[in-house]
């Protein structure tokens, strides 16, 4: 049992959510990765005292183990990540609230609930632990089907009744889940699988980067090419292409290396908070036709 005050806002506003952290001692917070990030990125973060948080979760998109260490260093809070969608109503997977934790992990699947990976070829067979494939979910949280659209559902569940996420997500020996990427973002990179959350991972590890976005752009020799759109933290140098190769060298196989870079003030995001790849590929395929298109 939990008895407490709830503080709502109609929109996530970074000043008036720090003040009240510290005035009114709040204890449990529910966000989005972006949140997270604008909250470690605060240029007054140690100075705000946010000591009474208790429990913190995150989820609607990947959370980056760069931004939750940071948090956990200015909070002493863990960060707990979930899985879920709308389609299941809505959590699939949770970080155990006690015991082990795993980073980068969005937890295990919850009671009553079974998770399976999938091939991306073929989402009726099952792949071994340890081995990237499509997420798939069983259970009595999961819907029944889309109204009045039977098409999309028979294509959204597989023979033995499980939904398709359209998420690639790996389950280690441990039964904790570690979500790789979207189905529909991957790229085919010089005839290789790229995933562009890895890509993320690394170029958050880049002291100077606040948020980035990887889309893949047309590559004539390569197929396509991983572009990203970063935007850095306040005060930061300004940062090259060639700057960034020379950090990511270490951090990245030759093939997920990024082509391109566009540094901005800010990224495309949702109405909740997270960040919109959407616009990105809209403006990217406007400027193709604007070239291609005679005057």
């Amino acid at each position: 049992k939990l008895g407490a005050e709830i503080v709502l806002h109609t929109r996530f506003e970074l000043e008036t959510v720090m003040k009240e952290f510290e005035a009114k001692k709040i204890t449990m917070f529910a966000g989005v990765p972006t949140m997270y990030t604008a909250i470690a990125n605060h240029p007054k973060a140690k100075e705000i005292d946010m000591s009474s948080l208790k429990s913190c979760g995150s989820g609607g998109a990947p959370l980056p183990v760069e931004v939750a260490q940071k948090f956990f260093a200015m909070t002493g809070c863990n960060l707990n990540e979930g899985w879920g969608m709308t389609e299941t109503s809505p959590t699939g997977s949770f970080t155990p609230a006690r015991g082990r934790r795993k980073a980068g992990s969005c937890g295990m699947p919850l009671p009553g609930i079974t998770l399976s990976m999938r091939s991306l070829e073929d989402a009726n067979v099952e792949v071994p632990r340890g081995e990237r494939g499509e997420l798939c979910i069983s259970g009595p949280n999961v819907m029944k089907g889309y109204w009045h659209n039977e098409a999309a559902t028979r294509e959204s569940m597989t023979r033995d009744g499980f939904f398709r996420s359209g998420d690639v997500a790996i389950m280690d020996e441990d039964g904790f889940v570690f979500i790789v990427d979207r189905t529909k973002d991957m790229l085919l990179c010089g005839g290789f699988n790229v995933y562009p959350r890895t890509i993320e991972e690394a170029i958050y590890e880049h002291p100077a980067v606040e948020e980035v976005s990887v889309i893949g752009i047309p590559d004539a020799y390569r197929g396509q090419s991983p572009k990203a759109f970063i935007k850095l933290k306040a005060g930061a140098e300004p940062l090259t292409l060639d700057a960034l190769k020379t950090f990511l060298k270490d951090r990245l196989g030759k093939h997920e290396m990024v082509g391109e870079i566009d540094v901005r003030a800010e990224l495309p995001k949702t109405a909740v908070g997270k960040l919109s790849k959407k616009e990105l590929y809209e403006e990217e395929s406007a400027k193709r036709a604007s070239v291609t298109t005679p005057a």
